[in-house]
C-alpha cells in the first residue's frame, strides 16, 4: 500500500519492466543532473560511480548536451556499457593518476562532478575533479558517521560548489513524464540499464548479485 500521492499515471503501453527503471534509478541519476545541477548543453560532466544511479546520470547528461562526459568507475564492464551509451570518456578509478586524467578530458576540471558511489573516498575524487567555479553534487549516502574534510580556503578562493541531492530533487508527478518522455524520444535510453527480469523467489539471489556489482539493475515481476 503507498500514498496516493506517491503514485504517477503512466501510459499502460509502457512496458513494466521499463516503468519501473523510473522510480529509483532515473529519477535520482537523471534528476540531479537536470534539477540540482542544472547541467546546460557544453558543460562537462564526470559521474564517479556507474551504478544505476550513477549510469542514469550519464544518460542525463548526454540528453542535456553536456561535453565532454567523463565516467569513472572501478570495473571495467561498467566503463564499457558507459561507453555504449554515447560519447563518453572513461576513466579507471584505480588507476594511480586517475584524476589527473580526468582533469586532462576535461580541460583542467569538469564544470559538474556527480559522486554516485556513495563513497567518502570517492566525492573526495569527485571534488578534485571539479574545476574552479565548478560544481560538485553527490547524491551517495555513506554510513551515517561519514564525513567529508574540505579545504575552506580551496571552497571560497575557487568560488566552488557543494551540493546534496536527494531523489535527484525530484517532484515524481511532474519529473516522470517528463523522463518517460525522452525515453519515447530516443533521448534517454533508460532500457540499456536493465540487466534483467527475476522472479520474486529469486530475490535474495538477485541482491547478491547486485552487492557484487555484477548487474546495473534487476527488476522482479511477480
Amino acid at each position: 500500500m503507498v500514498s496516493r500521492r506517491s503514485l504517477v499515471r503512466i501510459d499502460p503501453d509502457l512496458p513494466f519492466e521499463i516503468a519501473a527503471l523510473f522510480g529509483c534509478a532515473v529519477l535520482t541519476g537523471v534528476g540531479a543532473v537536470v534539477n540540482t545541477a542544472g547541467v546546460k548543453a557544453g558543460q562537462s560532466v564526470v559521474v564517479v560511480g556507474l551504478g544505476g544511479v550513477g549510469l542514469a546520470s550519464v544518460l542525463g547528461a548526454l540528453a542535456c548536451g553536456a561535453a565532454p562526459v567523463v565516467a569513472v568507475d572501478l570495473s571495467e564492464d561498467k566503463l564499457a556499457l558507459a561507453r555504449s551509451l554515447g560519447p563518453v570518456r572513461t576513466v579507471n578509478a584505480a588507476d594511480p593518476d586517475a584524476v589527473e586524467q580526468v582533469r586532462a578530458l576535461t580541460n583542467g576540471g569538469a564544470d559538474v562532478a556527480f559522486e554516485m558511489a556513495g563513497s567518502v573516498r570517492a566525492l573526495e575524487a569527485a571534488w578534485t575533479m571539479t574545476r574552479r567555479g565548478g560544481t560538485t553534487v553527490t547524491a551517495g549516502l555513506p554510513p551515517p558517521d561519514a564525513a567529508l574534510a574540505v579545504n575552506v580556503v580551496s571552497l571560497v578562493g575557487e568560488e566552488r560548489t557543494l551540493k546534496g541531492s536527494y531523489i535527484g530533487t525530484c517532484v515524481p508527478s511532474r519529473d516522470i513524464p517528463r523522463y518517460v518522455a525522452l525515453y519515447r524520444d530516443g533521448r534517454l535510453p533508460v532500457d540499456r540499464l536493465l540487466s534483467g527480469v527475476i522472479a520474486l523467489d529469486d530475490i535474495n539471489a538477485g541482491f547478491d548479485r547486485l552487492n557484487a556489482g555484477e548487474v546495473v539493475r534487476l527488476v522482479v515481476r511477480p
